[in-house]
């Protein structure tokens, strides 16, 4: 790769972008105001617009989206009748969790064991400054060649879909000949990887109602229908006895046909404990990327410390269930709804409420944006060849962005690989592989202008 005059420029540009990586990880940009300040986010927000405009960049605007955040856009005009490619990347973080379970700050970029720690490094601030690595190396090599527009988002992690609804009351806005998703990750370290399906999802709350108050279990326990016992009753009947998820009506979806998973590598990336069974039938691909899977999120009930001898008259848990392509959301939302209503012991009342809902999604790998992927990657990681893989997890705008831009090619890829350990304490990028898709996507754009 130190051969290609776009990956040795990149090289040169490692250390500027550890340092603007480490001035974007400082903000606390977690999207949820009632804990963390409006104006972190909105400091990170201008962050990336005044990076944008620094490299040139027209229209550059802050977008009030109708969650309450703000999204960051900007358009990079090329040659004239040059396709148009839009680059995505979100700029809010999850909240760091347990901060004294960092080995470092969460919010201070920190050098370790060959990776940068810090939170959004990998998911996603990290595939912001890819995006700019790469079009830094095509504009110091001949110019960047095709119509860029950026989107950076506010509000990705709290779902609350700011970015989706504006989108769909500007189409005119992110109209692109392809999008090229930020956000997704290599199946491993150094194997370059598109993302090719996202699971879709639908969140509900279900309630349990028995008794009128708690009452005394030494005077009643027996007798008296215990909601929080009707409720683990309930949750039971999620799951077969090898774990699989078992919604009434809900089918599994045909077999993974991409890039498998080893069980024992799974049992790894997964910390799962020695002498643990993994749940579910199938192969590890099957389960994650191809079936339903179901968890419960949380309970409502009493903490063992301080709990009294009583019977509990409510109980309430929140519910995930991600849903393969092929399987429509709404439908497994109906599906949900029923079998919670249908499970539930004694004649006890239950109350059920969606909280959120997103479409699985497919991409066409046979178009001319994989292929040139393809090749790109074949040069930025000499010797392998770009793998198709799922993703259990779903990103709502590409929905929304297949659905208002039909034609458009949609490829997900970024640095959200196991060992980044995103959404937990001491989430971490690898330099090298920002180093790498950032030379694969300055490629794919040169490659994809002529295609």
């Amino acid at each position: 790769m130190s051969s290609n005059p776009v990956a040795e420029t990149v090289a040169s540009l490692m250390p500027r972008a550890k340092a603007e990586l480490t001035e974007l990880v400082a903000f606390r940009s977690v999207a949820d105001f009632d804990q963390f300040p409006r104006a972190e986010s909105e400091a990170a927000a201008n962050w990336i617009a005044a990076a944008l405009r620094a490299e040139g960049f027209q229209d550059v605007s802050l977008l009030d989206t109708p969650d309450g955040t703000q999204s960051v856009y900007g358009f990079l005009p090329g040659p004239e009748g040059a396709k148009t490619v839009l680059l995505y990347a979100h700029y809010d973080v999850q909240p760091p969790l347990d901060e004294a379970g960092w080995a470092t700050p969460p919010f201070e970029l920190t050098e370790r064991d060959g990776r940068w720690f810090g939170r959004g490094t990998a998911d996603c601030k990290g595939g912001f400054i890819m995006h700019l690595l790469a079009l830094r190396a095509l504009r110091a090599n001949g110019g960047v060649p095709v119509h860029v527009k950026v989107i950076v988002e506010g509000s990705e992690e709290q779902g609350t879909g700011g970015l989706e609804r504006y989108a769909e009351e500007h189409p005119e806005l992110l109209a692109a000949d392809t999008i090229v998703i930020g956000d997704a990750g290599n199946f491993r370290v150094g194997l370059p990887t598109v993302t090719s399906t996202l699971r879709g999802m639908t969140m509900m709350r279900v309630r349990i109602d028995t008794l009128a108050g708690n009452l005394h279990s030494g005077q009643f326990g027996g007798a008296a229908p215990d909601a929080l016992g009707a409720l683990i009753r309930v949750l039971d009947s999620l799951r077969a006895e090898d774990g699989s998820t078992t919604v009434d009506g809900l089918t599994d979806a045909p077999a993974w046909q991409g890039l498998q998973y080893d069980e024992e590598q799974f049992r790894k990336d997964a910390k799962v404990l020695d002498g643990v069974e993994l749940i579910g039938s199938g192969t590890v691909a099957d389960r994650i990327w191809a079936r339903p899977a179901v968890t419960v999120l949380g309970i409502d009930c009493p903490p063992v410390v301080g709990a009294t001898p009583s019977v509990q008259s409510s109980a309430r848990a929140l519910i995930s269930l991600r849903v393969p392509p092929g399987v429509d959301a709404a439908e497994a939302t109906k599906l949900l709804e029923a079998h919670l209503e249908a499970h539930t012991p004694w004649g006890a009342r239950v109350r059920t409420e969606q909280i959120g809902q997103g479409q699985p999604f497919s991409a066409d790998t046979t178009s001319p944006a994989y292929a040139a992927m393809a090749e790109a990657m074949a040069v930025a990681y000499p010797g392998q060849e770009m793998q198709y893989a799922g993703q259990g997890g779903s990103i709502p705008l590409c929905n929304t962005l297949a659905a208002l831009y039909p034609r458009a090619e949609i490829l997900l890829i970024g640095l959200s690989e196991p060992e980044a350990q995103i959404h937990a304490v001491n989430e971490s990028v690898s330099p090298e592989e920002l180093e790498r898709l950032s030379v694969a996507e300055a490629l794919f754009l040169r490659t994809y202008a002529t295609s």
